[in-house]
């Protein structure tokens, strides 16, 4: 189900939360809403969901607006980053207790929950406690319990923000499988930049209450629209050249030393990490109109084992012209 958000805005008191956006989520798309702490995105999230109130604009979901809806007569279901799952009940009725609350029977609620718990892979645990559970067993059971009611869209608060960083990496491969399995609308937030671009079809960069820019992930990586996105993103450089103009040149199109070309600019090197597959070097560069520029570069580690750079050298640093994405003011 379509989810258009039409100049929709949030004020708390004097304070703008979130400045009367305009996005359009297309039906089965995956939407990462991705910014900083405090940028507007959960807020987002709850007024699509009904669990904030809209001080202006409108939120649609499907054929019609829903500003004066309740929570249940959206089509949404929103997965909660605290997961809130009950201590006394297990898991399979953990899931099935909003199916009791609208007055199924208990065979048939109980079957419905068997089966989303089959759908997260989570069935043979059913009886078990939340206590019982690990954090990624107790996010599939969140997960399940979300599904149940048979939502046209899911709203997931920060879902993976308390795991791991491996079990992070899995769920995120199980949420994509159940996105495209249910063909579902998912509208995700998250404040990790790693974790939108591996789920999304539709990456919305949120900043101060407002969108920086809204594409494809490929898209936002490539052309990132503004200076916020281009370093909000990472892997990135925002250079400003002398006729004041702002570019981005990614940081893998980097070139050092005898590759810099007739651009570059003398840089010293202030850092040096390595990453396995690759290198990144940090530079503070003169001549690109301020004192001093922090710029990086990636290098890929066999090409940096064959000219290693020491901390405190100074080496030519430039970038290939056709690199340079230019960025809106």
């Amino acid at each position: 189900m379509d989810v258009e958000l039409i100049r929709l805005t949030k004020r708390y008191g004097h304070t703008t939360a979130v400045d009367g956006i305009d996005l359009k989520v297309r039906s089965g798309a995956y939407c990462c809403l991705l910014g900083p702490s405090g940028c507007g995105k959960t807020t987002t999230l709850r007024m699509i969901g009904g669990h904030e109130t809209v001080s202006s604009g409108d939120v649609v979901i499907g054929p019609r607006a829903v500003g004066d809806a309740t929570p249940a007569e959206r089509g949404t279901a929103m997965m909660f980053q605290s997961y809130a799952l009950f201590p006394h009940l297990d898991c399979r009725d953990n899931v099935a207790f909003s199916l009791k609350m609208r007055g199924l029977p208990k065979a048939e609620r109980r079957a419905k929950a068997l089966a989303m718990l089959d759908l997260v892979q989570m069935r043979h645990l059913a009886e078990r406690l939340p206590a019982q559970l690990s954090g990624g067993q107790q996010q599939r059971v969140a997960l399940a319990r979300a599904l149940v009611t048979g939502p046209k869209v899911l709203l997931l608060d920060e879902p993976l923000s308390a795991l791991d960083p491996f079990l992070r990496v899995r769920m995120r491969t199980e949420l994509k499988r159940l996105q495209a399995e249910l063909g579902l609308t998912f509208i995700h937030v998250t404040h990790s930049q790693e974790e939108a671009m591996a789920l999304s079809d539709l990456v919305v960069v949120m900043n101060g209450g407002r969108i920086e820019q809204a594409a494809d992930p490929r898209t936002v990586f490539e052309r990132p629209a503004t200076a916020f996105v281009a370093r909000f993103i990472g892997g990135h450089n925002v250079i400003r050249l002398p006729d004041a103009t702002e570019v981005a040149v990614r940081a893998d199109r980097m070139r050092v030393g005898l590759e810099a070309g007739p651009e570059a600019v003398p840089a010293r090197v202030v850092s040096v990490e390595y990453q396995g597959a690759s290198v990144h070097v940090g530079f503070e560069a003169e001549g690109l109109g301020e004192a001093a520029t922090a710029l990086t570069a990636v290098i890929d580690d066999r090409a940096y084992a064959g000219h290693p750079l020491a901390l405190g050298q100074t080496v030519p640093l430039g970038w290939d012209a056709d690199a340079a994405h230019r960025l809106s003011a």
